[in-house]
């Protein structure tokens, strides 16, 4: 039989859906199962996307769509990055793509041969090292710690580009650790990018309006505008309008790398769909209240989350500040065990919650922190305190 391509073997499932997966065939078994484990936000959007697209329907051309995004979507989007700090881009400077991962994956195609480097921090999202492997190109991991607030430091940052990596991935607010920087952190950063002007930049910000307290959503380019150049700015319809199955993503950044973003999608997708399109538009151009709304639902989470994970001796959490993730340092149970099942990393840990009390969250090896695990507190309300307590309880049994 013939071989597949090599590349085929370096792509790995998802170690969240793994989790995701265990935790559906408990509760298909009859199990009372509480999940933080899938990162999606477990709202909808208002009735305006649903009549846009509804109207859409009614008009549908069955058309190919445009390769970089239809003219109405580009106008709305570059409204909304408008409102938050950017100026001065045109439909030229934007494309778009099956929700932000393709389109992450489209820049490393575009951007990264073998070999190269691709360098960011960890704790990162799950799909940074999947798409470095498959594309064969080489990552190196600035580890951030619970010690550090899992926050980058300029330091760090000048270490890691001395060695002129091709691509510097960055994502805030922060998907596991939910940390967000201030302007005062992301002007240190972008002081020393400047300084290293052979190096691509991806902010990967697709929760940037799930911003807590008042920290704001700050971008490298606010800080020093000369590096507009070299930086891609990405975005996605999922998280903030509750819109993940839709699959919407979209960037903005170099005349030339958008336009080689509409060329790789001329050979794949082609287009987004009119009926999404449509739905896209009225969520960037339509109310805000429901996304303000789910905004500040969950920094209630994040107040109950991190007050009830603070109460565990031992258990570390920096406070999150945005998105809907809690990261907690869970290194203390390890060598312990739960009635008889011994307990020596994060993924045994996250194992032994979920068969005990029903409890899924992913293990914090799955993004480069294996001294911690993920907890999404997007679930109903009514299910976080009990899924709290189930934990607090686990670690309390601990022997």
């Amino acid at each position: 039989m013939p071989k597949l391509a090599q590349r085929v073997g370096r792509a790995k499932p998802s170690a969240i859906m793994v989790i995701a997966e265990k935790a559906k065939q408990l509760k298909a078994a009859g199990r009372d199962i509480i999940s933080f484990s899938i990162g999606v936000p477990n709202f909808l959007p208002g009735e305006h996307v649903y009549a846009a697209a509804r109207e859409s329907l009614l008009h549908d051309s069955g058309q190919y769509g445009s390769n970089r995004g239809a003219d109405a979507l580009l106008d709305a989007f570059l409204k909304h990055i408008e409102a938050l700090g950017f100026s001065g881009y045109t439909r030229m400077n934007l494309s778009i793509g099956i929700g932000a991962k393709q389109v992450l994956y489209n820049l490393a195609e575009a951007l990264l041969d073998e070999g190269e480097e691709i360098c960011f921090a960890a704790p990162y999202w799950t799909t940074y090292q999947d798409i470095a492997d498959i594309v064969g190109a080489r990552a190196k991991v600035m580890h951030c710690g619970p010690e550090q607030n899992y926050k980058l430091t300029p330091s760090q940052l000048d270490a890691a580009l001395a060695s002129k990596p091709k691509v510097f991935l960055f994502n805030n607010p922060s998907n596991p650790t939910g940390m967000v920087y201030t302007g005062e952190e992301i002007a240190a950063l972008a002081e020393v990018l400047v300084r290293y002007p052979d190096t691509w930049i991806i902010t990967d910000d697709i929760y940037n309006s799930m911003v807590f307290g008042g920290i704001g959503y700050h971008n490298f380019v606010f800080a020093r505008p000369e590096l507009r150049e070299r930086l891609i700015f990405v975005d996605s319809l999922s998280k903030t309008y509750g819109m993940p199955g839709w699959r919407v993503g979209l960037i903005a950044g170099p005349e030339s790398i958008a336009k080689a973003l509409t060329t790789l999608n001329s050979n794949h997708i082609t287009s987004l769909p009119e009926v999404i399109t449509a739905a896209a538009v009225a969520a960037f151009g339509g109310p805000q209240d429901v996304p303000q709304a789910k905004c500040a639902e969950f920094a209630g989470k994040r107040d109950i989350v991190v007050a009830a994970l603070s109460a565990i001796p031992g258990v570390v959490c920096p406070r999150p500040q945005g998105a809907f993730y809690a990261f907690p340092d869970i290194s203390v149970a390890f060598g312990k065990s739960h009635h008889g099942v011994s307990i020596n990393n994060d993924v045994e840990f996250c194992a032994a919650l979920l068969e005990a009390t029903g409890v899924a969250c992913v293990p914090g090896s799955a993004f480069g922190e294996p001294r911690a695990m993920r907890i999404s507190y997007t679930c109903p309300t009514a299910q976080l305190a009990p899924g709290l307590a189930r934990i607090t309880e686990f670690f309390n049994e601990l022997t």
